[in-house]
């Protein structure tokens, strides 16, 4: 069976709090001849992770990396690949994801009001831009 994984099921699997869910994911990923990862999956399951489970970002990325090592799972390999760029930089895995998904559609500058989103994509040597508004630096 080829699958799709969605964000409860991949974290069900990594954070086991509900047993019989985290064995029914287990199973099911066991056993499928394919498991597709979407980026914004892999950017559910940072978040969740970081915000409902305080998890540490290297550690995140160290979940994701082992993710996307096993032979059964395909994802957009650059463009997760940028996310945890990003995420081990100290940023959010979705920043990085974004920018790489804007560039490859054709854009040049990413944009934002993230002020360190926007320092850590430009210390990656992308262009970036902080947007101000009035009276607001």
């Amino acid at each position: 069976m080829k699958v799709v994984a969605d964000t409860n099921v991949l974290l069900r699997l990594v954070v086991g709090d509900d047993k019989a869910q985290a064995r029914a994911a287990a199973r099911l990923l066991e056993g499928a001849h394919n498991v597709a990862v979407g980026v914004h999956t892999l950017c559910e399951l940072a978040w969740v992770l970081e915000r409902s489970y305080a998890v540490a970002r290297q550690d995140i990325a160290a979940t994701i990396r082992q993710l996307i090592d096993t032979a059964r799972v395909t994802v957009d390999r650059p463009a997760v690949m940028a996310g945890l760029a990003m995420l081990e930089a100290g940023g959010d895995f979705a920043d990085g994801v974004i920018a790489y998904e804007g560039r490859w559609l054709g854009g040049e500058t990413f944009v934002s009001f993230d002020r360190k989103a926007v320092r850590l994509l430009a210390a990656q040597g992308h262009r970036s831009q902080l947007l101000v508004t009035r009276g607001r630096p």
